[in-house]
């Protein structure tokens, strides 16, 4: 399979979506719908600060997989907030509808930046999914090798992401072999025991 990276765009949205929902049907923000994750992930097309990739298959076009994280994610997410409050609103209300408990967390999930580490300035590798039937093929390695060029190429001291540590062997072990550090591993207020890695780049300080 010839895999290739290409910078997202706004055509790109419905696809990723679509991949999002199918590769974490369980999970909470695809609870939220389609429209809320459109909302999100279209942020990453317009913000300056937005860094994000597709793989498309070479004969039909289609994306299989995606990652996006902002370079920079202090404020990242208020400010997306600002801008597009209405329209997250519009996009949540009928999760909420269906389960009204949940207003905290989903202000919670668009300011969540994955409790940066300490030291130098990270960028944060927000979201990466690869279609289920494309999996197994490089596509994951692919996109988090291009992302984190470009994060080096824009300034970037290094990058850091959270992923469950129980239960998730298979994810762990891909960011390990990748050359991802386990920098600590915490708790969430739900009781998820997750692990935070980073990957910094030589001559940065940590």
């Amino acid at each position: 399979m010839d895999i290739k990276s290409l910078p997202l765009t706004k055509q790109d949205i419905c696809e990723i979506v679509d991949v999002h929902v199918r590769s974490f049907p369980n999970f909470f923000l695809t609870f939220l719908g389609p429209r809320f994750l459109k909302v999100f992930y279209n942020s990453f097309t317009y913000d300056p600060a937005g860094i994000g990739f597709v793989v498309k298959d070479s004969e039909t076009g289609k994306v299989l997989g995606f990652i996006v994280g902002p370079l920079v994610p202090e404020g990242y997410f208020k400010r997306l907030l600002k801008k597009r409050w209405f329209a997250f609103c519009l996009a949540s209300i009928t999760a909420i509808c269906k389960r009204p408990t949940i207003v905290k967390r989903v202000f919670n999930a668009l300011f969540y930046r994955g409790q940066s580490p300490s030291g130098a300035k990270r960028a944060l590798l927000s979201s990466i999914a690869v279609d289920p039937e494309a999996q197994g093929k490089g596509v994951g390695r692919v996109l988090v090798e291009r992302w984190i060029q470009e994060v080096k190429q824009q300034g970037g001291s290094g990058c850091y992401l959270t992923t469950d540590a129980e239960n998730n062997n298979v994810v762990n072990g891909f960011y390990h072999s990748l050359g991802w550090k386990i920098e600590s591993i915490y708790e969430t207020s739900e009781g998820r025991k997750m692990n935070r890695y980073v990957y910094d780049f030589e001559g940065s300080e940590a």
